[in-house]
């Protein structure tokens, strides 16, 4: 529980990491909860990560989260994760405990369901099948997300299909990899694209999807947020898909990551996204 004479402390480790906007969304909420603290940004090269975390009980931190390179090496570095991290191969969020040992979980499959609900409540994984691009530890949180709301057929495709094949098989069933070349026919009769993959990012090169077989009462959605409307979601909403930027996913995320932290659970306000909308270009 939060105490009102402490000065709290978290953080993001990336490399990069100034890009992030977490700081902004957890200091927001230092503001709104009235508790002194601050969330900053730590840049920790690919390597330092086991020193970086051992360090934070010294310096009083609470916690931090985890981006780019760092997800996948918390696993070996860590005292503890709960199943979500262990399943889904990669840690989002830590905790230090009073005794200084680390605790892992991953966020990322919550802050995924929740911005989707947030904006299509009407939505369910199990109404048909969804389709997912990419491989690596985003797709695999949208994955484990999907099948915990009761998917019942994820077609998961990637550019290398070995990828796709061994989440398939640590998985299991609704999952089923499907080669590149067969993306567009992957598309039929989904009720749900979500891009989980870096293309279409700021800078990347946009996903290469024909979506002419997709369904136009699909829901669309991409896990990237910086531009809030990538090409894939451009390309959707002109055909009359509902589209989703992966802004969200990023705000909704931090609210478990916070109870865990100082007993508080925040909320993800119309202000809070606009504030933070506001420093992405479109």
């Amino acid at each position: 529980m939060a105490h009102p004479d402490r000065f709290y402390l978290a953080a993001v480790m990336g490399w990069p990491v100034m890009h992030s906007r977490s700081p902004m969304l957890h200091n927001h909420w230092f503001a709104e909860h009235g508790l002194a603290g601050a969330y900053v940004p730590l840049a920790i090269e690919p390597g330092a990560l086991g020193p970086a975390l051992r360090g934070l009980h010294a310096l009083k931190f609470s916690g931090c989260n985890l981006t780019i390179p760092h997800k996948q090496e918390a696993l070996t570095i860590v005292d503890e994760t709960d199943e979500t991290a262990r399943r889904i191969g990669a840690i989002s969020c830590v905790v230090v405990r009073p005794n200084g040992s680390l605790f892992g979980s991953n966020n990322d499959a919550y802050g995924f369901i929740e911005n989707v609900l947030e904006f299509a409540p009407d939505f369910r994984a199990d109404a048909g099948p969804v389709a997912v691009i990419g491989g690596g530890g985003g797709a695999r949180a949208v994955v484990w997300a999907l099948a915990q709301r009761g998917a019942k057929e994820i077609r998961l495709v990637n550019r290398t299909f070995a990828r796709a094949q061994r989440i398939e098989a640590e998985f299991g069933a609704p999952v089923r990899a499907v080669p590149w070349e067969q993306r567009a026919e992957a598309l039929d009769g989904v009720v749900m694209l979500a891009n989980a993959t870096s293309q279409g990012m700021v800078g990347l090169p946009a996903l290469e999807l024909p979506l002419d077989r997709l369904p136009a009462s699909a829901l669309v959605t991409d896990i990237i947020y910086t531009p809030l409307e990538t090409p894939l979601l451009a390309a959707a909403r002109a055909r009359g898909n509902r589209t989703l930027n992966g802004l969200g996913m990023l705000l909704h995320q931090g609210r478990p990551a916070w109870k865990a932290w100082f007993g508080v659970e925040p909320k993800v306000t119309p202000e809070l996204r606009r504030k933070i909308e506001a420093t992405i270009a479109p």
